[in-house]
């Protein structure tokens, strides 16, 4: 009976490897990478700091160039920043993640976002290296986030901070470019 057992093992064994050594897993063939060719992986915090930084770079970490300012343009600002980019510099200066869960939290509710123009201002005609001849338009923004805020502490003595009146100021820079003349900017574009 054990000679059965043994056999049948040997035999699942024999077929296992068979199967490994015909799915490319293990081969001669390609280059040998070693250590480097186990995957480590990666904390969700580091990937999700790789994220907020494309994130950020794509919607808010460029300044634009626009076409030149004409008699029918109006020479006002770009639109006001968005709740979420106001709110993504906010927690860049309020730290409220990485808490540790049962020892110290905080959250923070019902945030309510107040946004104001403070100055609104064209520079004059310059050359700009890797631009040409642009106009740097410069808007900024004062923007107030009100919010209510709640602190727990639950060691060496459990307790709970409320602070329903917090507020954060935070300034945020909309500044642009603006070409100058009659400049030639190719086939598809659309100025």
């Amino acid at each position: 009976m054990a000679y059965r057992l043994f056999a049948g093992c040997g035999l699942v064994v024999a077929c296992g490897l068979a199967l490994a050594a015909f799915t490319g897993c293990i081969t001669s063939q390609g280059p040998f990478l070693g250590y480097a060719g186990i995957p480590i992986p990666v904390s969700p915090y580091w990937q999700k700091e790789k994220e907020n930084e494309h994130w950020f770079h794509e919607r808010y970490g460029r300044a634009p160039i626009l076409g030149p300012l004409t008699a029918d343009t109006p020479d006002i600002g770009m639109d006001p920043p968005s709740d979420d980019e106001v709110f993504r510099k906010f927690l860049e200066i309020k730290e409220v993640e990485g808490n540790w869960p049962m020892l110290y939290t905080i959250q923070v509710n019902d945030v309510r976002i107040i946004k104001e123009k403070i100055a609104d201002y064209i520079d004059p005609p310059r050359q700009i290296p890797l631009i040409g001849p642009a106009q740097l338009h410069h808007v900024h923004y004062k923007c107030t986030v009100h919010y209510s805020e709640k602190v727990r502490v639950g060691w060496p003595i459990p307790y709970t901070l409320r602070d329903d009146d917090a507020a954060e100021v935070i300034y945020i820079d909309k500044d642009h470019f603006h070409m100058v003349g009659n400049v030639n900017t190719g086939a598809g574009s659309n100025y």
